[in-house]
């Protein structure tokens, strides 16, 4: 839980690329990223790895947000969108029409991992945070 003073939540994910592939299928693309995140991952010649990275973002995001939002969110609800081509990545929240706290968010790979993380900063004037 986080104290009233506090003024940022930071949530990260490490995954084995090795392992996220061989669990990966049709199924589990279909509950988690959405059309947008997709069609992304599959413009590169290695797709497994920018899902990888993609759901490593969205685990970093959504651990930050559990911090001050108890309430369900799907990870569809998180979406990861790029500029351009392997350009900064961006967090949309479909859960929130406005929510009062932005997210940095950064993603990395090396070898066999992809790391993320995701520092949200807190705007304290939204009553629907919890800040305890």
């Amino acid at each position: 839980m986080l104290s009233t003073t506090r003024k940022f939540a930071v949530g990260n994910d490490l995954v084995l690329l090795s392992e996220f592939k061989q669990s990966f299928n049709k199924l589990f693309e279909a509950k988690v990223y959405t059309e947008s995140e997709i069609y992304y991952c599959n413009l590169f010649e290695d797709p497994m790895l920018r899902f990888a990275a993609t759901w490593a973002a969205k685990e970093a995001v959504y651990k930050a947000i559990k911090q001050v939002d108890q309430h369900s969110l799907s990870y569809k609800k998180i979406e990861i969108k790029r500029d351009k081509i392997g350009g900064i990545p961006n967090v949309i929240l479909h859960h929130q029409a406005k929510p009062n706290f932005q997210i940095s968010l950064s993603i990395t790979h090396d070898g066999d991992y992809v790391w993320a993380i995701a520092i949200l900063e807190i705007h304290k004037n939204n009553p629907n945070l919890s800040l305890k």
